[in-house]
């Protein structure tokens, strides 16, 4: 199905948050003034692929980056310079000022859903993150789940290196059955990234787990949460991706996306 006919029949308008409050402290000396996010890849900040990826998806209302008091400044001056895009894109500092005090991922998500009132489903993108596929089949997949989060899932091929990541195991239903974050022994090497898609039946659901744990920095603890209550869905993609968290990481992302997609 088209998106802009989920849009116009079942108003599944969405808004997207990239999430950009990290510190960047594993890439210092580069992101000691300047976040991950506005980092270049090629000849444009990384945050611009991500624009790039939702930027025609029908519907999209608004786009808000979620920050901290540090960068704040540096993500207006970006979005200024977006002025001629037909949404409007949403600087939002959570007011924290150190690596120390911040909100962490899920506490961002939670921050911005009370602060803008958010009523619409919400694509939930980790800042540095970077993919050369389309969203529009994961779009059509989860705008239709009115009562699960879904969440994108990467094959990362080998199972050492899928020990840095959340891993998942998903029946034929795309329902995923186990989530380990970070395992010492995983069973698969399909690993989740930061994407998920909550539609806004399930947005209450992460006050609810904050309620219940007290956690709220790592995103995997409640993905794993939404595992266990069974609301909880995959979706694999392929082609490229590449998840910004070091020096050597960020490296590799100027070889394997050198080129503009």
């Amino acid at each position: 199905m088209l998106l802009t006919s989920i849009a116009e029949e079942n108003k599944n308008f969405m808004k997207v948050l990239i999430l950009s409050a990290g510190y960047g402290t594993r890439l210092y000396p580069l992101t000691r003034n300047q976040p991950k996010p506005l980092l270049p890849i090629g000849d444009k900040p990384l945050i611009d692929y991500l624009i790039e990826k939702v930027k025609n998806v029908s519907a999209l209302s608004e786009i808000y980056v979620v920050t901290n008091d540090k960068f704040f400044e540096n993500f207006k001056s970006w979005a200024a310079q977006k002025e001629d895009f037909s949404f409007p894109i949403t600087v939002i500092n959570d007011k924290t000022k150190t690596a120390e005090d911040r909100l962490g991922s899920i506490g961002d998500v939670q921050f911005v859903v009370n602060q803008r009132d958010v009523k619409e489903d919400l694509l939930v993108v980790g800042g540095d993150n970077l993919f050369d596929y389309a969203l529009d089949d994961f779009l059509s997949f989860a705008q239709d789940q009115k009562d699960k989060v879904t969440v994108g899932l990467y094959d990362v091929k080998e199972k050492e290196r899928a020990k840095k990541f959340g891993v998942a195991m998903m029946n034929g239903n795309r329902n995923i059955t186990v989530f380990e974050e970070k395992p010492e022994n995983p069973k698969t090497s399909l690993i989740a990234m930061c994407l998920y898609y909550m539609p806004q039946q399930t947005l209450s659901l992460i006050a609810e787990y904050i309620e219940e744990s007290g956690k709220v920095d790592l995103a995997g603890d409640y993905i794993n949460w939404l595992c266990q209550a069974k609301r909880l869905l995959g979706f694999q993609f392929e082609g490229k991706w590449c998840d910004i968290g070091s020096m050597d990481a960020y490296a590799q992302a100027q070889i394997d996306f050198r080129i503009n997609f």
